[in-house]
């Protein structure tokens, strides 16, 4: 690490330079290529895959995404001499579109029946695709919409639904990016009183994400990645983009104030909190790779983008940031107010002594918790439960158009169709019975019994008449349930279905039915996922583990961050649970009560988890060093929080910012994963890291570093604490760390006093 960075600070105008040019060449080559989002929602092993491969095989013209037309004219019966003209030809453009197999139309012939209200003022036409909705282009569904808004007649509503109508809308995650960076702005002035100590963390996270942000628009080229990954990645990295340089800047300041160095200053700050965010980013990264676990391939995009933002704000932050200041670090440690490198020291002790009171202040409260462990523990533990208990009522499902943003065209569909159909009419199930006679040896009898069988379940309103493939062993059919696509109820009758229903028929009939489309699909997604994410999070927690046993060599801090962040994440699930799904504050917040998102959980654990291991690792890192320098376990994690209280408190303050600025968009899911992640970050500095980890660490003292020696053996050494002369252990009579008193000679070891410098050699 010392050799990269006095590399980077010899060249640094080539590191900048080269910064610089990957951001125009990225971006570049990004606007060229033009990105391509698509969603790859694939199944293995379940029966809603199942029906798509059946219709990808028997019905290859109608195997793509089925969207609807819906329109209401209030001044009379759909089929208006005033309506039907220009109903006739919106329908007539939609069905010219090359990526249309047909339309039916509810005025043609062929139609159903169910295309018409019982009233007759709202009716829909269906748009069969080629291809399912993540393999058409955007354009395709931006077409329609245009199409639908140029039809203007006095009375009539018009709008178009469907996951190829949701894929062109996109949406729109508002000013949030701006008020991000503003608010990160805001508090790191407060926190350095300087412009340049407050704009160099947002200079290095602004070219770690707009090269990442470019190369995954890029990368969908190579790899299917939902629209919400890069939106997702940019709340990611720039979250953590500014919290690594603003530890490494934090940990400069400290070193220059002793040692009075820029150079040795900016080596000393790498070679600890360099090397505390090379492991930290690993760990996020980890927990972002623990999400092919899932063995879900819409997990895969979302996993791949925000492991490209957090790689490249990290390798901007161990480059940029020792570049940046070899050239202005005299001017970020001067402050305000002082001149000159050598003249300013009057100006420059009076700042440190600031400094010095604030981190006293870290100190005296670390003291006061360490003072009361027991009752403070238990208090923060009982904050943390609370926080957890809506979690048992987590209900994973996709939410529906009717949560989609307001004047959207989704979203007016939805509420056309709930209105002069039912709510089920926005999502209905569809049915594929196999005949392994085909229809003419008695499978289409057969598929009339499993049609009427259907029309007798409860919470069924309406079953449309089968159609036979062209070879005649694959039948299909439209069921429409009662309640709304994310209901819990549409879940329940999906399951009664497969469960009760079609068992007795397929063993008496010869046939196998099975139920798909996108709302048993949605199921389907949930189920697999609830079933993989116990495996998801044993696989992060136990690589994490490892890498912490490694690096800290201890048991009890591995086993410690896995239960703490834990801890985190089910709090931060359980408000969301309460807000997102329970409904409270929802007004406030401009979000309607629904299930959660099925993939909210494990992209929640997986950037939670990796977020609660950089305070881990930024503050265990210091208490170790501590440690090791005096060998007072007491003292370690009183200086340990000294040293570090400000700069995670300052981290988690705009980490919250920037999440919560994501609630200010008008996509519910974005809101969703903002809203978790803010409140994450906030339990998890607040009260995991400022009372919960001090009180336990004080309970457990010096057997928080206790290693086996047989483990101690065969573990491979990797050194978090760097090489620095100024942090080299003192030897004890007995070789151990620190002397017989825990404090190294020419060190004070008492938990009220800053350490006195060490001269370094």
């Amino acid at each position: 690490m010392i050799s990269f960075t006095r590399w980077c600070m010899r060249h640094r105008r080539l590191v900048v330079a080269a910064w610089v040019a990957i951001v125009i060449v990225t971006n570049v080559v990004s606007s060229a290529v033009g990105p391509q989002y698509a969603t790859n929602f694939t199944l293995p092993g379940t029966q809603s895959q199942h029906v798509t491969d059946l219709l990808t095989s028997q019905f290859k013209a109608q195997s793509g995404d089925v969207d609807t037309i819906v329109f209401r004219y209030s001044r009379g019966r759909y089929d208006s001499p005033a309506v039907k003209p220009a109903i006739e030809a919106l329908l007539a453009k939609v069905a010219r579109d090359p990526h249309v197999v047909s339309v039916l139309s509810p005025y043609s012939p062929r139609a159903r029946a169910v295309e018409v209200s019982k009233n007759g003022r709202i009716a829909f036409a269906t748009v069969d695709y080629s291809k399912r909705a993540n393999l058409l282009p955007d354009s395709t569904g931006k077409v329609v919409l245009r199409q639908v808004r140029a039809v203007r007649v006095p009375g009539l509503q018009v709008a178009a639904g469907g996951q190829v109508m949701e894929q062109a809308e996109g949406f729109n995650i508002g000013p949030a990016t701006i008020v991000g960076v503003i608010a990160a702005m805001a508090i790191l002035l407060l926190t350095f009183g300087s412009l340049v100590g407050a704009g160099l963390p947002l200079v290095t996270a602004g070219l770690g994400l707009i090269s990442g942000t470019a190369l995954i628009g890029v990368a969908t080229h190579f790899t299917s990645m939902s629209n919400v990954a890069p939106e997702l990645a940019l709340m990611i990295g720039l979250g953590v983009g500014v919290d690594y340089a603003l530890f490494i800047v934090t940990r400069f300041r400290e070193s220059y104030a002793r040692l009075g160095d820029v150079e040795a200053a900016v080596v000393e700050a790498m070679d600890t909190s360099g090397r505390a965010i090379l492991l930290a980013g690993s760990t996020v990264v980890i927990a972002l790779l623990g999400m092919f676990a899932t063995g879900v391939s819409f997990m895969y995009g979302l996993s791949i983008a925000s492991i490209m933002a957090v790689l490249l704000v990290l390798l901007a932050s161990l480059t940029v940031v020792p570049a940046l200041l070899s050239r202005f670090g005299a001017r970020l440690a001067r402050r305000r107010g002082s001149r000159g490198s050598r003249g300013s020291r009057g100006a420059d002790a009076a700042a440190d002594m600031a400094d010095a009171a604030s981190e006293s202040r870290w100190r005296r409260w670390s003291m006061l918790v360490q003072s009361r462990p027991k009752t403070l523990a238990l208090v923060s533990l009982a904050v943390m439960v609370t926080c957890l208990i809506p979690f048992f009522s987590l209900r994973l499902d996709t939410s529906d158009a009717g949560n989609d943003p307001a004047g959207s065209s989704t979203r007016l569909a939805f509420n056309l169709l709930s209105a002069g159909f039912g709510a089920g009419f926005n999502g209905p199930l569809l049915v594929a019975v196999q005949l392994p006679h085909g229809a003419a040896g008695g499978g289409a009898a057969a598929v009339g019994q499993v049609r009427a069988a259907l029309s007798r379940t409860p919470d069924v309103v309406a079953v449309t008449a089968p159609r036979f493939s062209p070879a005649g062993t694959v039948a299909v059919m439209e069921a429409y349930p009662h309640s709304s696509p994310q209901a819990a109820a549409t879940v329940t009758l999906v399951n009664d279905l497969r469960d009760h229903v079609f068992p007795p028929l397929e063993r008496r009939l010869g046939v196998q039915a099975a139920i798909g489309g996108f709302t048993a699909g949605s199921i389907d997604f949930s189920h697999v996922l609830s079933v993989k994410l116990p495996l998801f999070i044993g696989l992060v927690v136990v690589l994490s583990a490892l890498l912490l046993l490694v690096i800290f060599r201890s048991v009890v801090i591995p086993l410690q961050a896995a239960v703490m962040n834990l801890l985190s994440i089910g709090g931060a699930l359980g408000a969301t649970v309460a807000v997102f799904q329970w409904g409270w504050l929802g007004r406030l917040l401009g979000v309607s009560a629904g299930p959660i998102e099925p993939w909210m959980p494990v992209l929640m654990f997986a950037v939670v988890f990796g977020l609660s291991m950089d305070y881990e690792v930024f503050l265990i890192s210091r208490v170790r060093e501590e440690w090791v320098h005096r060998g007072d376990a007491t003292a370690a994690v009183a200086d340990g929080i000294a040293f570090t209280g400000r700069v995670i408190t300052a981290a988690a303050a705009i980490m919250v910012c920037v999440f919560l600025s994501f609630m200010l968009g008008d996509e519910r899911t974005i809101k969703e994963f903002g809203f978790g992640l803010a409140i994450a970050v906030f339990l998890d500095a607040l009260v995991v890291r400022c009372v919960m980890l001090p009180a336990v660490l004080q309970l457990l003292g010096g057997v928080t570093w206790k290693l086996p020696g047989w483990l101690d053996a065969r573990l491979p050494e990797l050194n978090i604490e760097g090489s620095s002369p100024a942090f080299a252990p003192a030897a004890g009579p007995d070789g151990a760390p620190g002397s017989a008193s825990g404090s190294p000679a020419g060190t004070a070891s008492s938990p009220g006093r800053e350490p006195e410098p060490v001269a370094q050699s």
